[in-house]
């Protein structure tokens, strides 16, 4: 894979409104890395001096309850950025972030991200839209907490979709992922995951594509209000 430039910076919405000297500052002595599934590449509790772009793959940004059950917080995929908040606060990061796939990473200096911030208006307004969708996934990630098996199936599938493609489409192919993810970002049990997808699979909502999952019928997401009916786009 080639050496992430200023141009690959600017192509992202976050960093749109910047100039390619200012695309350089951020890019000034940042390291790229790359890790496997499973692979820990950010720790809870670690300070936050950095703060990282994923490049290609997906991840899940997770934490652990008291009980040590672990809580998936949000999943990232290409162009992502995360890390910005302890980098900005100076606290200790709030998770861990796990590659769900294997994943390059490119890390950059928080010093410069953050003079940017304080400089560039239209800089500082596109992270604010960035952390406000993160919210309003958040927000309806917890809503339905308590609906039924297919309806948070239904949810964290076009979730993953909506991460996995470019295009923010729930019916992007969503890569081969164990029954377990499925049912930490659901909230549910491994076996009632495996036995609801079973369902889906039967009643063609969902079908198997290039090894992963792909959603075929959005009319069951639409009716249960996880879609606006007009969207195909989330």
């Amino acid at each position: 894979m080639a050496v992430f430039d200023e141009q690959q910076l600017r192509a992202l919405p976050l960093f749109a409104s910047l100039s390619a000297e200012q695309c350089a500052q951020l890019l000034d002595r940042h390291l790229e890395s790359t890790h496997g599934p499973d692979q820990v590449f950010v720790m809870q509790q670690d300070w936050g001096e950095s703060l990282f772009l994923l490049r290609s793959g997906m991840a899940k940004v997770r934490t652990t309850t008291v009980d040590g059950d672990e809580v998936v917080m949000s999943v990232l995929g290409e162009g992502d950025v995360f890390g910005e908040m302890a980098a900005l606060d100076g606290a200790a990061r709030s998770a861990d972030v796990v590659a769900l796939t294997p994943v390059s990473v490119v890390k950059l200096r928080a010093a410069p991200f953050a003079a940017l911030l304080e400089k560039d208006a239209g800089f500082a307004l596109a992270l604010a839209r960035l952390e406000a969708a993160r919210l309003r996934d958040l927000n309806q990630r917890f809503a339905i907490q308590s609906g039924d098996a297919t309806t948070r199936l239904l949810d964290a599938l076009a979730y993953l979709a909506r991460r996995s493609g470019a295009a923010n489409d729930p019916q992007a192919v969503i890569p081969a992922l164990a029954q377990r993810e499925l049912g930490l970002l659901a909230g549910l049990a491994r076996e009632t995951a495996s036995r609801t997808l079973s369902k889906l699979r039967t009643r063609g909502t969902v079908e198997e594509v290039d090894g992963g999952l792909r959603i075929a019928d959005l009319q069951p997401l639409i009716k249960r209000g996880l879609l606006p009916a007009r969207s195909k786009g989330g």
